[in-house]
This record gives structure tokens, sequence and C-alpha cells, in this order.
């Protein structure tokens, strides 16, 4: 129903990023974003221990950005945080829009204690998500926190009992899955490009998206079902 479910599928490495992963990724990513019928997307990890609990890949081998793929899909990503997020896995998860957790997850970028820093854009997004203070501490420290400390810090929007996680995940995703598609894209691009503008530039860009909305055949579908009091039937158009 409009919904891409993707699942790092290595349970007995803690579904740690390695080469045949990260080239995987890359590649469903590409093809979520040349599929219409994709609304929205959601990735958790396979088992009930860990989300992903790194990666296996020295910098020198990486020949693909598994959170960069993730970033680049242009709808709605749900992290369904099932378990640990460690290293390039927390990295995976601060990709995504929207993060909920398991009760039981943990979360930390420990590079550091490697003599190493984040490879794949853990110190440019964790301070756009919980602030320059907090990130730098987490990251200099190499930090492991509990998942309702990553609630607090705004690392996380929510955190839900590890049985009721997919269940609220899906309820979610099927949420968002009614809504305008084309809706959902401009609401990302505008939030994430107008970060790195000033604010006259992003109002632009905003009412540039706006006026373009206004083009697209969900949004005269938007208007006749609201006048016709009945759910929309938007075709992503």
């Amino acid at each position: 129903e409009h919904i891409a479910q993707l699942v790092l599928n290595r349970p007995e490495a803690g579904n740690a990023v390695n080469q045949q992963l990260a080239q995987e990724l890359d590649k469903i990513c590409g093809q979520i974003n040349q599929d219409s019928d994709i609304y929205v997307v959601t990735i958790t990890g396979a088992g009930d221990k860990a989300f992903c609990c790194g990666g296996e890949l020295e910098a020198e081998e990486l020949r693909y950005s598994p959170a960069g793929a993730i970033a680049g899909i242009n709808c709605p990503v749900i992290a369904a945080i099932n378990g640990d997020a460690l290293g390039q896995g927390l990295e995976l998860a601060l990709s995504c829009d929207i993060r909920l957790a398991s009760a039981q997850a943990r979360f930390g970028l420990p590079q550091v204690a490697q003599g190493l820093i984040p490879l794949d854009g853990g110190t440019q997004r964790l301070p756009r998500i919980v602030g320059c203070g907090k990130a730098l501490e987490l990251l200099l420290t190499a930090e492991t926190i509990s998942a309702e400390e990553a609630l607090e810090i705004g690392l996380v929007s929510k955190v839900i009992p590890p049985e009721k996680l997919s269940g609220e995940v899906e309820e979610l995703a099927e949420n968002l899955a009614g809504k305008g598609p084309v809706a959902l894209r401009y609401i990302k691009e505008a939030v994430n490009k107008g970060l790195d503008m000033t604010l006259e530039q992003g109002l632009r860009l905003e009412a540039d998206l706006y006026l373009l909305l206004q083009t697209t055949d969900d949004r005269t579908e938007g208007i006749k079902a609201f006048l016709e009091k009945r759910p929309p039937k938007f075709k992503g158009e």
C-alpha cells in the first residue's frame, strides 16, 4: 500500500554494514526513487537485538555511503530502531526522517575510542538533530546512551515497548502514505535544503515548491475530496 519496507538482514553480525550490504542499499535506494508507487519507506534490522551495530568497512574500502543513500531517498523514511544503533548503525538512523525506538535500543558513536571518527555522516547529521553541544559530548566521549536518553535529547521521537514497535511504525507509515505523496516529497526537500540556506532563501524555496504543487493533479484531488467530504485518492501526479 505504497510503503516500501527495508530490512538490514545480517542478524548473525548484528546487521553490521559490510561491502555487500552497502552496495545493495545503494542500489535499492536508487530504485525507490524511480518508483512513483512508493510514498513512504521504513527501515529496520533483522532479529530483535540490533538495528545495526556498526560497520565492517575501513574508509578506503567504502565505495558506497549507506547513510547517504538513505538520506537521498526523496520520500519520507521512518527508522524502526528495534535494537542497538551503534557506529555506522546510528549514522544510518540519523539519515532517516523520523526515528522510533524500542525501549531496549542503545545509541552511540564509539569510533573515537578506536582512534577514528565517523565516516558516514555522523559528525554532520548528529549536531543538526540534537544540537552542537550534545553531539560533541557523544562524539568525544564515545558514550552509549539508552533509548530514554535518546528521547530526551531529541535523537528519537518516541520510545516504544519492543513488542509494539513494528505495529506503531506500520501505523505511522500508513498515516503518511494517506497524505499527498508530492506534498510529502516537497516538505522533505524544503526542510533539508532549507537547513543550508538563509531564512530568506528558504522562504523562497518554500514558495516555489508551493506554487509547483498547485499545478499537480494531487492538489486538484485534495480540494475535490475536501468539498465532497471524502478521503482523497492521491496518485502522486
